[in-house]
């Protein structure tokens, strides 16, 4: 049991963690005016704290239900994506400079998710192979 809290704090922490930083690279890439969205990465970031505190507590809630790092990381990106909704980052909007940064903010999270894939999948085989 305390391997899957151990996977489940890493992968939580790392996609927050990269949430946060792919957010701050969408910003400094696009140019946006930092008046109008420079505080919009640390929103970002208390998001994730706050889906990160929620995530776990699912997690140890329900241990047996999440044994693979792959369900743990689909949980935290069910949660990451109804926050970013309820908080207003909706790529439908009217105002255009606000569409491409929250499109920009949902397409980070699928590339994450995408990584925590590729890497469950690569330690998967890896222990097909030593068995």
């Amino acid at each position: 049991m305390k391997n899957i809290l151990l996977k489940s704090a890493e992968v939580i922490v790392f996609m927050s963690v990269m949430n946060f930083l792919l957010s701050v690279l969408t910003l400094n890439i696009t140019n946006l005016p930092g008046g109008n969205f420079g505080m919009y990465p640390f929103l970002i970031l208390i998001e994730c704290l706050v889906v990160s505190i929620v995530a776990f507590l699912t997690v140890l809630i329900f241990k047996k239900r999440y044994n693979s790092i792959l369900k743990i990381a689909i949980l935290f990106q069910i949660m990451y994506v109804i926050s970013l909704i309820l908080s207003g980052f909706n790529p439908f909007k009217v105002d255009c400079v606000d569409n491409i940064f929250s499109l920009l903010l949902y397409l980070n999270s699928i590339i994450i998710l995408l990584i925590i894939f590729l890497y469950s999948k690569i330690i998967s085989s890896k222990n097909k192979k030593l068995s």
